[in-house]
């Protein structure tokens, strides 16, 4: 994926996931039930505003033993070089039991974090959760004490993380609802749709806080949503 610029990344992080999905479903109708999360995380840090990055990919085992030991410097290799930045980690336990044990911590998140992520989005676990890197986002199956034998057994493939597909180097966008994979090349027409969707909702909205309010203020206020384009 080529690199979006920096004003167009500040542009996504302003607006919320569930605004990001709204747009992506009108620009891009086919992906309208895929390209998202679809069963719930535990969000470590829900005050933080959303965040925007490139997809570095990976999976864990926790449950046993490895048989042979990884290649630590390789996978923090990959995280540091293998595409552009800022990156979101991207990582799939596929142990039968998910979450067994905790990947991140306080160490893997400031690791990380020096690294040029700035957040992730798996469905093993966390821990360390008050000593983790300061503005370094979380989303996580699940909070666990221990790592077990937790290790990275491949890194840079297609992952599935809660129903949401990812590939290598994708752009990602997640807060406190979840995530969802943002389209190559559509970057500013979701950003133009999602502005789009944002004034028509306002005219309901603020319709339905008057006093008042009734159906027949709901149907004006349909008739006025369509006329914005």
């Amino acid at each position: 994926m080529a690199m979006i610029s920096a004003e167009i990344l500040s542009e996504l992080g302003n607006l919320d996931t569930p605004t990001i999905c709204n747009a992506v479903e009108v620009v891009v109708p086919e992906r309208r039930n895929r390209g998202f999360s679809t069963r719930p995380f535990f969000c470590a840090h829900p005050k933080l505003p959303p965040i925007v990055g490139y997809a570095r990919t990976a999976r864990i085992r926790s449950q046993h033993k490895p048989i042979k030991s990884g290649d630590a410097m390789g996978y923090y290799s990959y995280i540091s070089e293998g595409g552009p930045v800022p990156s979101i980690v991207v990582i799939d336990d596929v142990d039968d039991m998910p979450g067994y044990g905790a990947f991140w911590g306080e160490v893997n998140t400031n690791v990380h974090y020096g690294l040029g992520c700035i957040g992730l989005v798996t469905n093993g676990s966390v821990r360390d959760i008050n000593a983790s890197a300061e503005n370094f986002q979380m989303l996580a199956g699940m909070v666990n004490p221990s790592h077990a034998w937790v290790h990275v057994v491949d890194w840079g493939s297609p992952v599935n993380v809660h129903g949401m597909e990812v590939e290598d180097s994708d752009l990602i966008h997640a807060d406190m609802h979840g995530a969802c994979v943002i389209p190559e090349g559509l970057e500013e027409s979701i950003i133009k749709e999602a502005k789009h969707i944002a004034a028509q909702e306002a005219i309901l909205i603020e319709e339905s806080r008057k006093a008042g309010f009734n159906v027949d203020k709901i149907r004006d206020a349909y008739r006025r949503m369509a006329e914005i384009h």
